[in-house]
Parts: structure tokens; C-alpha cells; sequence
């Protein structure tokens, strides 16, 4: 089993659910063995960013981002399924964190809500 950690990003995100939905989301990452992330399969997926290799985990609505380093999954993003910042990472597009943070659901959602006023 590997220790987990989390970036700044992923815990705002999970901070943002109730305890019971915080546990069932991180599940499927704490349970993952070393023989999963050899041969990823469904719900588990690898890439290679930038010469570097990362995987991505579905858990529920929400996708995992995250590599390996030694007997530790270090993960950058959780990211809902139908965001935006999940489809640029997911096609690959060039984007910076401060982008993602940038633009993030919430703050397209803030800024509907400005102009159904």
C-alpha cells in the first residue's frame, strides 16, 4: 500500500465535501497496489506529461492526478469530471496551475451568477 499525499489544490477540494464524501472519494487512491499502477485499467489511466509520468484515477464525479514517487502517490488535482480544468488536462492542453486555479468551476459559476442579477 502506498501513503498518500495531497497539493494544496486537492485538499480546497476535498475540504469542500462532507466527511462521508471526503471517505469514499479517496478510497480507490488509498487502495491502489503497485501491480495496478504497472498495468493501469479502467477506472485508472496513465500518461506522460513533459517527460514525466502521471496517472489518473476516476473516483466517483471527481478524477485524481497524481504520480508516484518511491511508496508515495503524490496527487496534484482532484478535479470534478465536467470541469474544464479536467478537459484540459485530460487533451493534453498546455495550461498553468495558476490557469486551472483561475479557472476554476466556482469562479465561472460567481461570475454567471453576476449576470443573472
Amino acid at each position: 500500500m502506498y501513503q498518500v499525499t495531497f497539493s494544496e489544490q486537492s485538499l480546497r477540494e476535498l475540504n469542500q465535501l462532507d466527511k462521508l464524501t471526503q471517505l469514499e472519494l479517496i478510497e480507490p487512491i488509498s487502495n491502489l497496489k503497485p501491480r495496478d499502477l504497472e498495468q493501469p485499467r479502467e477506472p485508472l489511466g496513465k500518461f506522460t506529461r513533459e517527460g514525466r509520468e502521471f496517472f489518473r484515477l476516476r473516483s466517483g464525479d471527481y478524477r485524481f492526478y497524481f504520480d508516484q514517487q518511491g511508496d508515495t502517490l503524490h496527487t496534484y488535482y482532484i478535479l470534478h469530471k465536467n470541469s474544464l480544468e479536467d478537459f484540459l488536462l485530460r487533451n493534453r492542453l498546455p495550461v498553468s496551475e495558476q490557469q486551472l486555479v483561475e479557472q476554476h468551476s466556482k469562479f465561472w459559476k460567481y461570475l454567471e451568477s453576476l449576470t443573472k442579477k
